[in-house]
């Protein structure tokens, strides 16, 4: 067993996680860690602790999971995303096994020990929405809720225009954790006590995204494989590197466009490069004992006229660091 380091974020506000495309009246499930990691490092920087020169504060961060639990004394279920590696089930069962989308670690332990939770005898009922556990759970436990806004121009120039934004809601005690592998915890620590105050996701403005935190251990069961998957986004180091993980009909993988606007005073009317990531939960060939970290930290500023942005508004260029270092863990297939 190996046991990680994990931060639990018990959101004391409603929360709304944007994507690429900005859409207010969607909301993401998931926070990505490139997007958690920006966060800390902003906030850090904001109370002016020296950004390392590479981006890399000492520490790799999961992307943020859920977990149910239904109060302070309560026992955590905490849920993990099921790994897209190939599933051998019943067609009978199609329709529900499509629906799961996080296990719970009891199930994640058996799933990448090679054991096919969903072969023709599986239990339907511990399929509950998209969470697969034996656990007693309310699984409304996160939900979502549309609410609507009106923007109004500063100058009241323009008429006010009405849009829509759905939020997460979390019941109980239940919120997002990470899981944390280095050694730097103390700067992460430092800037979670910020980020409680000043939020995550969008509107932070308006009340979104403000928590309380704890930290705690989670066991994961790992074997050793030559296949691996990632709990983070992840940027390969190379091409090379890209080709030999992917070489293997066993491989699985989503990937999704990453980039967006910058927040920083001044530059928030220009849009970061773009990238492609592979998502959390992919299956490489990439020979795995216990855990390993893979990836690097890329600068997405654009392309900018930074004398005249000097000159006129007093902003100096710097980079804007997108990390794709992921934490891996072993995958039997």
């Amino acid at each position: 067993m190996h046991k990680f380091k994990v931060y639990k974020l018990h959101f004391t506000t409603p929360l709304h996680l944007g994507d690429e495309r900005a859409d207010y009246d969607n909301t993401l499930s998931v926070y990505h860690s490139d997007s958690m990691y920006a966060a800390i490092t902003s906030v850090l920087a904001k109370v002016g602790v020296p950004v390392p020169d590479n981006g890399d504060w000492g520490f790799i961060i999961s992307s943020l999971f859920p977990f149910y639990q239904k109060g302070n004394s309560s026992q955590t279920v905490y849920f993990l995303p099921k790994i897209k590696k190939q599933d051998d089930f019943a067609p009978e069962h199609r329709k529900k096994v499509k629906k799961v989308e996080w296990l719970d670690v009891k199930s994640f332990n058996e799933y990448i020990n090679g054991e096919n939770l969903f072969s023709t005898g599986f239990d339907e009922d511990l399929v509950k929405g998209t969470f697969f556990t034996s656990s007693d759970i309310d699984e409304g436990f996160i939900s979502k809720e549309v609410n609507p806004r009106v923007t109004v121009s500063r100058d009241f120039s323009k008429d006010a225009r009405p849009f829509y934004m759905e939020r997460l809601y979390f019941k109980y005690n239940s919120g997002l954790y990470f899981m944390a592998v280095g050694e730097n915890f103390k700067t992460l620590e430092k800037a979670l006590d910020i980020l409680k105050e000043e939020g995550i996701g969008t509107d932070r403005t308006v009340g979104n995204g403000f928590f309380e935190w704890s930290s705690s251990e989670l066991e994961l069961q790992l074997p050793q494989s030559e296949y691996a998957a990632n709990l983070s986004l992840f940027i390969p180091e190379s091409k090379d590197e890209t080709a030999e993980m992917l070489d293997d009909d066993h491989v699985a993988y989503n990937f999704q466009k990453r980039g967006g606007w910058i927040t920083d005073e001044g530059l928030n009317t220009f849009r970061k490069n773009s990238i492609y990531i592979f998502s959390e939960g992919s299956v490489f060939r990439k020979l795995a004992n216990e855990f390993e970290i893979a990836g690097k930290i890329v600068d997405l500023m654009p392309a900018l006229d930074y004398d005249h942005l000097e000159k006129e508004k007093g902003i100096k260029k710097h980079p804007v660091w997108r990390s794709g270092k992921a934490i891996f863990i072993p995958v039997k297939i």
